[in-house]
């Protein structure tokens, strides 16, 4: 794909970028194995060398210069130090769901938040039931926030057939979940808090929002700004991780402008005829500002985050000792009961219970994103707490009150993947009709086609009133373009239902030829010929210069004079213009893009990933319908 704003990864011989969205997910599912299996040592560890374990992760480590810096054991620094970077990565994302994803309809937030809270308010609430009366029972903070990284591994393990709804549904939730997690950090579980560190750290943020508001954009100012407020917090003993996630919530997301891709291109030329210092900043320069600065930090910190910072901390707080002993005495404990039954039963009760209720007080018109079997999935999956649990477990307990709970952290870890999986499973064991229903739901979707087909306007392959339709922004010099030119056809052959729209964006700056390429297209159509011009341009796409196009009308039996004629006539450039503003309104950079039913398709688009979106399309449609 050319002048994409998002990261590459070829995924196959027709492969596109991914989404932020689609790259923050993968990675964070990647991760979870990464995760289990340094949980796993960490266990292992304890139990053989108990005395290393405990050793090792209690030496300290100053950091500073002079008398002036912060001495904090290992631990300390992997819970308060590097777990602020996973929280500033949560809040990059929450971010970007409000400025490009499904919450920037705000009305979008109000299902999944009420889920969220509830989904914490419920399992609190099961353990205070379960530790009532006990002086265990100021622990509750450790049942109630769900992993992250965890539920969507669970969710890529056992939601195979789960619909791409449910992972963004899941994700809102467990943002939510996190951000409430750390004011129950900061308000039930920091020690007595010293004023006039905390009046720092509010007045260093308050800087912050100053020259984020006068448009500073240099990184390393707004680092030093977190730094200085990370080491306030810390003074003041407020549990410093909040830092990150207000730095995240701050940074803007927004898609790459062709203007600003156009100018980036026009800046590498001049380097390209001069390659001197001065020019190869400005280059840099310019490809920097073309992506926000949400995205150029979450390529940045978000790999480190999910395979080194979280399995670092499950390393540091996962080791428990596994005795008969320590096992019976834990599951007679209310601690790891109370946080077993939160979290297996209080949360699925709590998501699924505040969704209902939400649909059925608004009359039906707030309405979750998938279907009501898959938000029961999503509850199981939810119930996968460790990070934040394990983080709030080790500020409230200690001793062996500390190891009931994170063997109730662990143990429900296990029995929310078994959940999940039977949920799941009999989730997509229903009929055909029952299924689509139970995952797809009837909610509307957002739509990114921002200009709808016509079909008395728009070039139309197949039926002209089919249920799916497939827009193409395309350009014909554009290599991706024809690599993805017999995916379509395939995918057209495959299903009947289908049709395809082609809409012109000719990357002018990159491809010389690209625009007299469209004006060829359309000077075909006027005289009905429209797709057989269209199929030898991308079949030729090395030859596109008027001897070519010339040679090319007569192939398909065309008044090459009038052909000519019509090349330039202001009906055919206009028409390509109209193309060229859609896909700006559209905010799109770059080609091919795709979009089936009005929304935009991220990923891959062999016939594989294509195929399974018309699907799903269709099923939707079908439901609507119905």
């Amino acid at each position: 794909m050319d002048r994409s704003p998002g990261p590459y990864t070829v995924q196959s011989q027709y492969s596109a970028p991914r989404s932020p969205l689609w790259d923050f997910l993968r990675t964070e599912s990647g991760s979870a194995a990464i995760l289990a299996a340094a949980a796993l040592f960490a266990i292992v560890w304890a139990n053989v060398a108990a005395h290393t374990y405990t050793a090792f992760w209690e030496m300290h480590l100053y950091v500073g210069v002079g008398v002036h810096g912060v001495s904090l054991s290992l631990h300390e620094w992997v819970n308060s130090g590097l777990m602020t970077l996973f929280f500033f990565i949560v809040g990059l994302e929450a971010r970007r769901e409000f400025d490009m994803g499904e919450l920037r309809d705000r009305r979008r937030l109000v299902l999944p938040l009420a889920a969220g809270v509830s989904g914490m308010l419920v399992p609190v609430a099961v353990y205070l039931a379960v530790n009532a009366g006990q002086p265990s029972v100021h622990g509750w903070g450790a049942a109630m926030s769900t992993d992250t990284a965890l539920a969507l591994g669970v969710l890529a393990v056992v939601g195979g057939r789960m619909p791409g709804g449910l992972r963004v549904f899941l994700l809102t939730i467990t943002v939510v979940d996190d951000f409430v997690a750390l004011g129950v950090i900061t308000v039930a579980y920091s020690e007595r808090v010293v004023v006039p560190a905390l009046l720092v750290a509010l007045g260093v943020l308050g800087v912050v929002l100053l020259i984020r508001r006068l448009g500073v954009r240099r990184g390393a100012v707004y680092a030093l700004l977190a730094l200085v407020t990370w080491v306030a917090l810390l003074e003041s003993r407020v549990d410093p991780v909040v830092v990150g996630l207000a730095m995240g919530l701050l940074t803007y997301a927004y898609p790459a402008a062709r203007a600003d891709l156009e100018h980036a291109t026009g800046l590498f030329r001049l380097f390209r005829e001069q390659p001197t210092p001065e020019l190869e900043r400005s280059v840099r320069v310019g490809i920097v500002s073309a992506i926000s600065p949400n995205d150029r930090l979450q390529g940045l910190f978000h790999p480190w985050t999910s395979y080194v910072i979280v399995p670092l901390f499950a390393l540091a707080n996962a080791g428990i000792p596994l005795s008969a002993g320590e096992l019976w005495r834990a599951f007679t404990s209310p601690v790891t009961l109370g946080i077993l039954v939160a979290f297996v039963v209080g949360k699925p009760l709590g998501i699924v219970g505040a969704s209902a209720l939400t649909y059925a007080s608004s009359r039906g018109r707030i309405r979750p994103p998938v279907g009501w079997g898959a938000v029961t999935a999503g509850g199981a999956i939810a119930g996968t707490g460790f990070t934040v649990s394990l983080l709030i477990a080790t500020l409230a307990f200690d001793g062996e009150l500390l190891q009931d709970a994170k063997i109730g952290i662990l143990s429900a870890l296990v029995c929310s993947l078994l959940t999940s999986r039977l949920v799941t499973g009999l989730v997509t064991a229903l009929p055909r009709g029952l299924r689509q229903r139970a995952l797809l739901g009837d909610a509307k979707t957002i739509v990114d086609l921002a200009v709808p087909v016509d079909p008395d306007k728009d070039r139309v392959r197949g039926p002209r009133h089919a249920p799916v339709t497939i827009v193409e922004y395309g350009d014909y010099e554009c290599p991706y373009c024809g690599l993805a030119e017999p995916v379509v056809r395939e995918l057209l052959g495959g299903f009947g239902d289908v049709r395809y729209v082609w809409r012109h964006l000719p990357l002018t700056d990159i491809h010389l030829h690209a625009q007299l390429a469209a004006q060829g297209a359309e000077s075909a159509g006027a005289q009905g010929r429209y797709w057989d011009m269209h199929d030898l341009l991308l079949s030729h796409q090395g030859a596109l210069r008027l001897d070519h196009l010339r040679g090319y009308a007569g192939d398909i039996g065309l008044d090459v004079e009038h052909f000519e004629r019509d090349l330039r006539h202001p009906r055919v450039l206009a028409r390509i213009a109209e193309d060229v503003e859609s896909a700006d309104l559209s905010q799109v950079a770059g080609t091919p893009t795709f979009f089936v039913n009005g929304r935009r398709h991220h990923g891959a688009y062999d016939i594989a990933s294509l195929s399974a979106a018309v699907r799903a399309a269709r099923d939707r449609a079908a439901l609507v319908a119905r």
